[in-house]
């Protein structure tokens, strides 16, 4: 290790200008903090923290949708656990389950299909968030709902795709990047291929990274080995792991029960298909089709600095809110929420605490 990061030093010397990375995913940021990466590399090189935290980039509808979906007579809401404590516009999940609405925090989809069958007389809804990582494995429930003929269990979707954020980030006008470490977990299911626009049309070198330190620092000099020769790739460090066509398996399975659509990211707005929706075939299982539910549109919480956090822009110490009014005990934002948020991150390693 000490090698990779003597010649990351060569290379940032031999570049001879200031480096900003993107880490896109959630666990880098944390990785990259509990391994103390930003101490042992160069000054000269800064890493950006993306939109690559799910829980972060939930917006308020969403989490007020499933929280008036947990308040219906005979409904019984099931989440995973980090979702609970997200701020909706008026309150959270958990806030609504202390107040009496009937939602339970699973650990699978699966968990979720077991309580429906479990509860016939009740429908059952589980609140479907993610990336790519997720997805499968909620259409694999889908697949066992089918097969079981459950038809008291339905699907609400806020599900994100990684590629079409990427290149919003890229089209910004308020954002400058030289590289990016692109998540290990979503490229284990769609591989390397969805990223190579990255490098044809935007001239960005980037890198699908694990998660050790060794595998980060790597990963780093990778991208500076392309900026340093003008190149601009996807290149792949993470080959334990990941394959360039990704798992066929699982991208079929998702392909199967879901469609691309247009989804809203919270403190970004609208991406062009970046979601996943239910396929028509399959909407007797999606709430929006079952159910009526009619949420105003709602504004993030003033003075909160997560949308620009998650593009890069500033970091969580730059929001005067940050250990302050917004704490991980009481989140302003959702990028304080889930420990892949990166204010969380900032909070609990950094020292960086405003008292």
């Amino acid at each position: 290790m000490k090698n990779i990061v003597e010649k990351i030093r060569n290379l940032t010397d031999a570049i001879g200008k200031p480096i900003k990375l993107m880490e896109v995913c959630g666990t880098h940021t944390v990785a990259i903090f509990r391994h103390g990466i930003r101490d042992i590399i160069p000054k000269e090189i800064s890493l950006l923290s993306g939109p690559g935290c799910p829980v972060c980039v939930t917006p308020i509808k969403d989490v007020d949708v499933a929280i008036a979906v947990s308040k219906l007579d005979g409904s019984i809401l099931s989440t995973f656990g980090d979702m609970m404590r997200v701020p909706g516009s008026k309150q959270s999940l958990y806030h609504a389950q202390a107040e009496g609405a009937n939602i339970r925090v699973v650990y699978s989809p699966m968990d979720a299909l077991t309580l429906a069958v479990e509860n016939k007389d009740r429908n059952v809804i589980f609140f479907a968030t993610g990336f790519e990582t997720t997805s499968p494995s909620v259409a694999g429930t889908l697949f066992e709902a089918e097969r079981m003929g459950v038809d008291n269990f339905h699907i609400y979707s806020a599900h994100k795709i990684v590629p079409p954020a990427l290149k919003a980030l890229l089209d910004s006008d308020d954002l400058r990047i030289d590289g990016l470490i692109l998540p290990g977990h979503v490229s284990t299911i769609i591989g390397s291929r969805p990223y190579e626009f990255i490098a044809s049309d935007y001239r960005v070198p980037s890198v699908i990274t694990g998660f050790d330190a060794e595998d980060i620092l790597q990963g780093i000099m990778m991208l500076l080995e392309q900026i340093a020769s003008g190149r601009a790739n996807v290149e792949i460090q993470y080959t334990r792991v990941v394959r360039e066509e990704g798992n066929r398996k699982a991208q079929s399975l998702m392909n199967e029960y879901f469609e691309p659509c247009d989804a809203n990211w919270r403190g970004i707005g609208t991406i062009p298909m970046s979601g996943l929706k239910l396929r028509d075939r399959v909407n007797r299982w999606d709430v929006k089709h079952v159910f009526e539910i009619d949420v105003p549109d709602s504004q993030e919480p003033k003075g909160c600095q997560c949308g620009l956090v998650l593009r890069g822009v500033k970091i969580p110490t730059d929001c005067r809110l940050f250990g302050k009014a917004c704490t991980p005990e009481h989140p302003v934002g959702a990028c304080m929420v889930s420990t892949e948020g990166s204010c969380a991150a900032y909070y609990k390693y950094s020292g960086a605490v405003r008292r």
